[in-house]
């Protein structure tokens, strides 16, 4: 779960099929444990894309998902490498290469808004950040290969999620995350959230469960990004979601998507999880475990405090650093 943005999302519009981005990986998985992808083998974005029937952006994403996982490897050419002992730069026609692509369903090769909507959202949400950017409708329709019509219908997702903007020319922005932006995002949540806890129907049995995982966490270790959003969002749904009051739950979830969307982006430059964030919900819990709510309540809300001011000295960072270069093209800075 490092990518965030896909919580919430109707249930009439779920798709149960992996976003694309995982069925290239697994596929590329797949075929390089089968020794058809052999140790050595440069592979590249356009060939691969060609012979997959995919974008580029969706099987770039996935390289880089099996680079992280060690499969395969950067080297002084273009593209990556197979991984392997020894190995050697091969260069071979991935485009005639025989690959097993059992795993590819038929609709694999015709994006829809579903296919794309993922992969979109994932540069959406990581430029905030780093100022105000334009996305260009014909540019995103290019990269994916799909018409206008369904780039719209991603972008007007995303628009009703509060992740973009349209301006008052009509232009389709993501305007950038301040530090006033989060502290009132912060503000928020700490009306919402207290009162949520102070009404909630705690699941008791699972939430002591939560509470050991939690505090077999040292303050020394060093969690996974998917590990700190895991126990986060086990948190939220837990002890804010179970509120009786459904719209005090939905605005609240409403209200989280930005700062979860922010932190997925520090996390991707680099930026380690907080574990003591993490045991500061294992305090909550237990305090609420133990019936004490007003002691609970108040311990989530210096923790919210402590939330914001550790946010905001994250966000400070990424002044001094560059934008990734792997913004696609239709995400222009302005």
């Amino acid at each position: 779960m490092i990518y965030p943005i896909a919580h919430g999302r109707d249930a009439e519009d779920q798709d149960k099929r992996a976003p694309l981005f995982e069925v290239a990986a697994d596929l590329l998985r797949h075929n390089i444990a089968l020794g058809k992808l052999q140790p050595g083998l440069v592979l590249q974005e356009s060939a691969l894309s060609e012979r997959m029937n995919m974008s580029r952006a969706t099987v770039k994403r996935a390289l880089e998902m099996i680079e992280a996982e060690g499969h395969i490897c950067r080297f002084s050419g273009r593209g990556f490498l197979v991984a392997g002992n020894g190995s050697t730069p091969k260069r071979e026609d991935l485009r005639q290469i025989e690959l097993d692509l059992t795993g590819l369903d038929e609709s694999v090769g015709k994006p829809n808004w579903l296919r794309i909507y993922d992969d979109v959202a994932y540069h959406v949400t990581r430029c905030p950040v780093f100022g105000r950017y334009r996305i260009i409708e014909v540019l995103m329709a290019d990269e994916y290969s799909v018409s206008r019509t369904i780039i719209r219908d991603v972008l007007g997702r995303l628009q009703e999620r509060g992740l973009i903007q349209k301006s008052r020319t009509s232009r389709w922005v993501v305007e950038p995350l301040t530090s006033q932006k989060i502290k009132d995002k912060y503000e928020l949540r700490s009306i919402l959230e207290v009162a949520a806890l102070r009404s909630a129907k705690l699941p008791v049995q699972d939430l002591r469960q939560l509470a050991d995982e939690i505090k077999a966490q040292s303050a020394n270790l060093v969690l996974t990004p998917t590990q700190w959003f895991s126990l986060e969002q086990r948190f939220f749904e837990m002890v804010i979601l179970t509120t009786p009051n459904e719209d005090l739950a939905n605005y609240a979830s409403s209200n989280r998507l930005a700062l979860e969307a922010c932190q997925s982006a520090l996390f991707s430059l680099g930026l380690p999880p907080d574990t003591q964030s993490i045991l500061e919900l294992g305090q909550v819990i237990e305090l609420s475990l133990s019936g004490s709510i007003s002691a609970a309540a108040s311990m989530l809300s210096m923790h919210l405090e402590k939330a914001r001011d550790r946010t905001i000295a994250q966000l400070k960072i990424t002044a001094i650093i560059d934008p990734p270069e792997d913004f696609p093209s239709y995400l222009q800075f302005v």
